[in-house]
């Protein structure tokens, strides 16, 4: 709101003069008008938008925006259905709803909603209603309509058969109610296919996108943290994603997409048949990181990637300790280690480090980028998958380019060459690729 610019930079004596001119009921409006302590970014655009993509940093204040914009909606139209669609049930209720800056917590007491859980309802005082919905469950927006919609962290709904596009379609198909339909998105980036898609659309399908990063709303953030943020993940791939905001597009040409990663993404794995850890060892403490990954095959012939215990900046002792402790603790059936740059030594540091398991060795006869290729195969194929989020892991799959050389993170794929290694072992071994002796 125009008029109240000044307030970014009054004093607490100016604006306790500005409240003494108000009458009581502007004064109990003050501390809950939000257009009055927003800043700019978190306001919804100007001009006739269909969706407003709110794609920033974490911290940025997103669910703030989400949550206020629908509370001004139903507080306006008594006749407003509104849909609160997140990645599932559970999230829509624990943020969109009950959270810090949820429905439930945001806005004037007397104006808040009452919600209806069996219902999976909220109702405000003047008849307005908004109901939860599960992006995964794409069908169960396929029959109701609506006249707006707040869609959650839409980067994260899984995408797994189409399941999170479908559920925006069914959702934007039903979006048929009032004179003026709108969605707010709001999201971390990620290059999930949805986000691609709306960012492509752009204005010509009505789409607005509005950025930012965490440290936009530092004013209402611990400092401690912040500091952390910044000393742990500045000016890397993650922090410029998750911090800065940034949309991490693919490299063209690389062997693995962003997209290829977040289609073979599942919340656990199936029971194991056998558990492999792969290590690719430094060339020196100094250099690059150890990369130690955890794969396990399924009794259907799949492969999953369980865990990412890669270590950095770690001399022999400490990341043979780091090789038995992810062995013992994924209870692992044996040990697969590149040898090319230590050759005998290898082995002799993790048997010192007392790896008792069985022990393979093996030797690269090709780039770290061919070696990739036949296990890039497999997931394109279908037969991998990631029980979790590996986000170091999957920045170095995504710089791995067809026909050799890496463009990044870092100087050397440590974290992705232990991933290949891992799944050649479980899924290649018999075959031709990658090529492998027994040392």
């Amino acid at each position: 709101m125009a008029d109240y610019d000044w307030l970014r930079d009054a004093t607490a004596a100016e604006i306790e003069s500005h409240l003494a001119i108000l009458d009581p009921e502007e004064r109990r409006e003050w501390a809950w008008h939000w257009r009055l302590w927003a800043r700019p970014e978190q306001l919804p655009p100007a001009g006739d938008w269909r969706v407003w993509l709110v794609m920033a940093g974490r911290g940025f204040g997103k669910t703030r925006c989400g949550a206020e914009w629908t509370a001004a909606v139903a507080e306006a139209e008594p006749t407003a259905r509104i849909a609160l669609v997140a990645a599932n049930l559970s999230e829509a209720r624990a943020v969109m709803v009950e959270g810090e800056s949820g429905l439930l917590s945001i806005g004037a007491p007397w104006r808040r909603p009452v919600f209806e859980p069996s219902l999976r309802r909220l109702t405000w005082p003047n008849g307005a209603q908004a109901t939860l919905y599960s992006a995964a469950e794409a069908e169960s927006l396929r029959g109701p309509q609506h006249s707006h919609a707040w869609c959650d962290e839409v980067a994260k709904w899984d995408n797994a058969s189409g399941r999170a596009v479908m559920a925006w379609d069914n959702l934007m198909m039903g979006l048929r109610l009032g004179t003026d339909p709108r969605v707010v998105a709001t999201t971390t980036p990620r290059a999930m296919p949805l986000v691609m898609r709306l960012i492509a659309d752009g204005h010509a399908a009505g789409v607005v996108v509005t950025q930012g990063s965490t440290y936009d709303n530092a004013a209402n953030l611990p400092p401690r943290f912040l500091e952390t943020m910044r000393e742990t993940y500045g000016g890397s791939l993650l922090g410029r994603q998750e911090l800065d905001g940034d949309l991490i597009v693919d490299i063209e040409g690389a062997l693995w997409t962003r997209t290829l990663l977040e289609s073979c993404r599942e919340d656990a794995a199936p029971e194991p048949t056998r558990v492999v850890v792969a290590v690719d060892p430094p060339a020196s403490a100094d250099g690059d990181a150890c990369g130690i990954v955890v794969a396990a095959l399924a009794a259907d012939g799949t492969a999953h990637v369980l865990a990412d215990a890669s270590v950095e900046k770690a001399g022999p002792e400490r990341w043979a300790r780091a090789v038995a402790a992810t062995a013992e603790a994924w209870n692992a059936d044996r040990v697969v280690a590149e040898a090319n740059q230590g050759g005998a030594m290898v082995g002799s540091v993790l048997r010192a480090a007392q790896v008792s398991l069985p022990l393979r060795l093996v030797h690269a006869s090709r780039g770290k980028a061919a070696r990739a290729e036949p296990v890039a195969a497999l997931y394109e194929a279908g037969r991998v998958r990631h029980a979790g989020t590996f986000a170091a892991l999957e920045d170095q799959l995504c710089g791995l380019l067809a026909g050799g050389g890496y463009q990044g993170p870092g100087r050397s794929p440590d974290r992705a060459d232990a991933l290949v290694w891992a799944l050649s072992e479980l899924m290649l071994a018999k075959g031709s690729e990658p090529k492998v002796r027994v040392a």
